[in-house]
């Protein structure tokens, strides 16, 4: 495990696929863990500039995201930033567009907001998959300062940020996500995420119930009770 961390921090330069082979088999790696590490093998490691230009959302994602009335639905960016969401999302989560704008992150949710640990009945498998994917995209952007700063503040702010993230997981959590929210009550949602063809660093998130289900009728009851917009 040493020697698959120093891969990571790109202190092992000029690897072969050979060797690759054997350290994911070595460590029983999962398929994603896999591909993150042949991704850190072949990324440069000397310093660059930001791999990141920011991220617009086009209208048509807009218009997607509020077609779908009892689908909560969001467009996040990189570092789990969250560009848009329609009303559904707004009432599961937050309105992240009334927060100021470096607040307007999924991490930074999750870790520092109190409602969001009592909104989550396994909000430690949440977070840790959310700190998974943060791991995966310092492999693939190892120049993004924003994603340095945005590390190194939920470190510096949360113990349990600090903790996990030294443990380098990369393996995204399946299956459903349960709810406790203060509206709606108990909820069982099951996660879709798609990459739209013209935006590949773009991630659409879909939250829906099973038909019929308890969660449905819960979902029909956040956007019955949520104020229209104008």
């Amino acid at each position: 495990m040493d020697y698959y961390v120093r891969l990571e921090r790109g202190r092992i330069p000029h690897v072969s696929a050979a060797v690759l082979d054997a350290v994911a088999k070595a460590l029983r790696l999962h398929p994603t863990e896999r591909d993150h590490l042949m991704v850190l093998a072949k990324q440069p490691h000397a310093p660059g500039p930001p791999a990141c230009p920011p991220q617009r959302v086009r209208e048509g994602l807009y218009r997607l995201l509020d077609s779908l009335r009892d689908t909560p639905a969001m467009v996040l960016g990189h570092r789990g930033d969250v560009l848009a969401g329609n009303r559904a999302a707004r009432a599961l989560y937050t309105d992240f567009d009334a927060r100021p704008q470096r607040e307007r992150n999924m991490a930074r949710y999750l870790f520092l907001d109190p409602a969001a640990r009592t909104l989550h009945t396994d909000w430690e498998t949440v977070a840790r998959e959310t700190i998974a994917a943060l791991h995966l995209h310092a492999g693939r952007h190892l120049h993004d300062p924003k994603l340095a700063h945005l590390v190194s503040d939920l470190a510096d702010q949360d113990a349990d940020f600090r903790r996990w993230w030294a443990d380098h997981d990369v393996v995204p959590h399946t299956g459903a996500t349960l709810y406790k929210h203060p509206l709606a009550g108990d909820l069982t949602l099951y996660r879709e995420t798609f990459t739209p063809t013209a935006d590949p660093g773009l991630v659409l998130t879909l939250y829906t119930a099973e038909p019929g289900s308890p969660s449905e009728q819960g979902l029909r009851l956040l956007t019955e009770d949520t104020t229209p917009d104008t």
